[in-house]
């Protein structure tokens, strides 16, 4: 059992490896001299002038015409399609089968929580390594929008499939195995990382990838999911978050004020929090 559920997190762990190419074409951020001019107005300080570092190069950000990466989704299409026809394929079924009997009846064991926390640890991570100074490709404004904009595109998906698919878990506690949401939530994350700091380490995608293939074995080893399942649910989370990172420049400059190609500026007014004390930011690109 051990052997065969390392083998599985091993063939997870490679998508990030065999895509580490994919988007290659795109513009690479430079560290420019532009910043994001900020002026924060709390109740404690009162006006106080901030700059915040900001890796993209406005001036030159042509990524909202970057062509649909087609060939970028044929991994994640490919385990959607896999937990689709296991649903009513008994070949599949069986499968799923013998992985619950390898993992659950073969070895009786207490369930663990670990998997409701697991889940979010590649989006922790994604931040996290921001927070110790190593850069990724976006600041955190626009990192944060991609990444509501992935969990959207997943929670979507999840949500409305279980709905209609009505597959029974293997525990039998109800009708909502297909796919997995927890397994879609940490691919989300584990992809995003891979995006974001591709170009600084391969290894931080790698260990994403691992954390969020952990997740998906808990949900099995939990008798919560089937492998088909966990399957269909990272290839959810892996496509939603590149069609968010690939559709992000085009949201972003639909809003922009400013539609030469060759600069796109922005205006947003957001809450701060510092030193205790609550107020406004105002932060524009210039």
């Amino acid at each position: 059992m051990i052997k065969q559920l390392l083998t599985l997190m091993g063939f997870m762990t490679s998508f990030c490896l065999v895509t580490r190419a994919q988007y290659a074409d795109m513009p690479t951020p430079t560290d420019s001299k532009d910043t994001i001019r900020e002026i924060s107005v709390t109740t404690a300080s009162g006006l106080r002038h901030d700059t915040v570092p900001h890796r993209i190069d406005w001036q030159f950000a042509t990524t909202y015409k970057q062509p649909f990466p087609a060939q970028s989704f044929i991994l994640p299409a490919a385990l959607i399609g896999y937990g689709v026809t296991a649903v009513h394929n008994n070949s599949l079924q069986k499968v799923n089968a013998h992985m619950k009997e390898e993992i659950w009846e073969d070895i009786p064991h207490k369930k663990v929580t670990y998997d409701n926390y697991l889940m979010f640890a590649p989006t922790v991570m994604l931040y996290g390594l921001n927070a110790a100074g190593i850069h990724g490709q976006h600041n955190f404004k626009d990192r944060t929008m991609i990444v509501l904009m992935a969990n959207l595109f997943a929670n979507g998906t999840v949500f409305t499939v279980k709905g209609r698919a009505g597959e029974k878990r293997p525990d039998g506690s109800d009708d909502l195995s297909f796919p997995s949401g927890h397994t879609a939530e940490a691919f989300v994350g584990a992809e995003l990382v891979r995006l974001e700091y591709k170009d600084v380490s391969p290894w931080y995608g790698v260990g994403a990838y691992a954390m969020a293939t952990a997740t998906g074995m808990l949900r099995m080893y939990n008798d919560k999911h089937w492998l088909s399942d966990v399957m269909a649910g990272a290839g959810v989370g892996i496509a939603s978050a590149r069609l968010a990172y690939w559709l992000y420049p085009k949201v972003q400059r639909l809003f922009s004020k400013d539609k030469d190609p060759g600069r796109m500026a922005a205006s947003v007014l957001m809450p701060t929090y510092r030193n205790g004390s609550l107020g406004l930011a105002y932060v524009h690109h210039f």
